[in-house]
């Protein structure tokens, strides 16, 4: 759930709500100000889901990593990863204007990738919680 939440968090503020500032906002550089404070907001989303998630990864009373964690810790710590680097590297240089293309470049390059870890992240936990096929077990099943 709470990596449901990190992605769809993503998805609305990047694809949906970004857009409409700079379709609806009178000047591009009011919608580009909201839509900075968003994107802060959403570093911080990220941060508390990713920081959630890897407590939620250690099994209680364990010293190995809960089953769905294996494959998906690294797309933790990259999701993380990426709205840290936007966040605090990213966003001052385009707040300052000097090479504007580059940096809005770059952080909405980030952006996607963050939002790419999440999808594999959904992807990983949904995988492990779903049996295999062939492998369901029947309760009406004796044997």
């Amino acid at each position: 759930m709470i990596a449901a939440l990190w992605w769809g968090s993503l998805m609305t503020i990047a694809f949906l709500v970004v857009p409409l500032l700079f379709a609806h906002l009178p000047t591009p550089a009011m919608a580009g100000q909201t839509a900075a404070k968003l994107f802060t907001a959403q570093s911080w989303v990220s941060l508390g889901c990713g920081l959630f998630l890897m407590l939620l990864a250690r099994e209680k009373h364990a010293q190995a990593l809960a089953e769905w964690a294996r494959p998906a810790i690294f797309l933790i710590a990259a999701g993380v990863l990426l709205a840290m680097l936007v966040e605090y590297a990213v966003a001052p240089r385009i707040a300052t204007k000097v090479d504007l293309r580059f940096w809005h470049s770059l952080g909405s390059a980030m952006l996607v990738g963050q939002w790419l870890c999440t999808t594999g992240l959904v992807w990983q936990i949904l995988r492990a919680a779903t049996p295999p096929a062939g492998k369901a077990t029947d309760p009406t099943d004796a044997s």
